[in-house]
């Protein structure tokens, strides 16, 4: 059914379909806290596998996930880079400064993609008045870039510099599932190109609820430690694990429809005067609408959108983010074409 408004504001926004409502309720349940959810831990196992990890902690967010990396590889004082434009560095509320006593250097990379010459040249050198460099965050797909790819090849160039250097590499995966779609690499090479991985399920898989830290067993016990001080343990939480376990098997082949719609979108919003759509930037299921040479702002833009029945997202700088997701049909495209279409040709 047509929702009555489009929503591109995010992947996020999807509601659980009922066949995923179904699963949760049929969940075999334990108090997780003890390691008794059986859900649980055959979410975490079944992840582990698939991107070749030793071992996998289910979190309710992303957020927690990766904090819990850069707390397990890292100590107070240390610094962690990170690139620039990063959900790491940027929406995380300062986090690793309060909850690890790191400091972030973030570095600017070529479409979110962090070289490892990028990297080597901002690597603290060893005196005892620099921090120590302990720990490398990349991200794939790069949210703020619109959604663009960390290619397998160059995540192994700056895993081998990482390795050298006797450095932690750790992989934001929120939306890795798009990546694994829309370059065709196996979800076991990203897992093998990393030496940590935070996966979600509730973005592009639609799931209500849930994120996972993957890695090396003794990385994941120290996790778990710090999973209960940040008051992250669940207890019947199998419920929320069916929901994932359902949307990997279910819903991780429907990304390629996100892709096409989103690529649709962009390329049919390409003549609009008001702002421009960089089709090299469109990868995965996101669209950004720049607006920074227009006479109109994005803000004013989104403002009519609404009151046409489109909700969207600011994206960085004067831009607006069209995502594109798993409640969003071929008639919704159609409608937002023709919206826009109206609004702003």
């Amino acid at each position: 059914m047509k929702p009555s408004v489009i929503d591109l504001r995010s992947d996020t926004v999807t509601q659980p379909s009922a066949a995923m409502k179904q699963a949760m309720c049929e969940a075999p349940l334990g108090d997780d806290v003890y390691g008794e959810d059986p859900t649980v831990n055959r979410l975490q196992e079944e992840m582990a596998a698939l991107f070749g990890k030793e071992a996998g902690l289910f979190v309710p967010t992303g957020v927690m996930s990766n904090q819990l990396a850069i707390k397990a590889w890292t100590s107070p004082g240390d610094e962690v880079i990170v690139e620039r434009e990063s959900h790491i560095f940027n929406y995380e509320t300062a986090a690793p400064s309060m909850m690890s006593a790191v400091q972030l250097n973030p570095v600017a990379g070529a479409g979110g993609v962090l070289a490892a010459e990028d990297v080597e040249a901002t690597v603290r050198p060893d005196a005892y008045y620099y921090p120590r460099t302990t720990l490398v965050c990349i991200e794939n797909t790069h949210n703020r870039m619109g959604g663009t790819l960390f290619p397998i090849e160059a995540m192994r160039s700056l895993q081998d510099f990482c390795r050298m250097r006797a450095i932690g590499l750790h992989l934001d995966g929120a939306r890795i599932w798009n990546a694994h779609i829309a370059s065709g690499t196996p979800l076991v090479d990203f897992g093998s190109a990393v030496d940590s991985i935070s996966i979600c399920f509730s973005k592009g898989l639609g799931a209500p609820v849930g994120s996972m830290l993957l890695g090396s067993r003794d990385l994941i016990t120290r996790a778990h430690k710090y999973r209960k001080i940040y008051g992250g343990g669940m207890r019947q939480a199998g419920m929320l694990a069916a929901a994932a376990l359902h949307a990997v098997e279910h819903h991780l082949p429907l990304l390629v429809d996100d892709h096409r719609r989103a690529r649709t979108f962009a390329a049919a919003l390409t003549q609009c005067s008001a702002f421009h759509v960089d089709i090299t930037r469109v990868q995965s299921n996101m669209v950004l609408l720049d607006f920074s040479n227009a006479t109109m702002r994005a803000a004013e833009a989104q403002k009519r959108l609404r009151d046409a029945g489109i909700e969207i997202g600011m994206g960085m700088g004067d831009m607006l983010r069209a995502v594109f997701h798993l409640d969003l049909d071929d008639s919704c495209l159609t409608q937002s074409i023709d919206i826009f279409t109206r609004l702003f040709d």
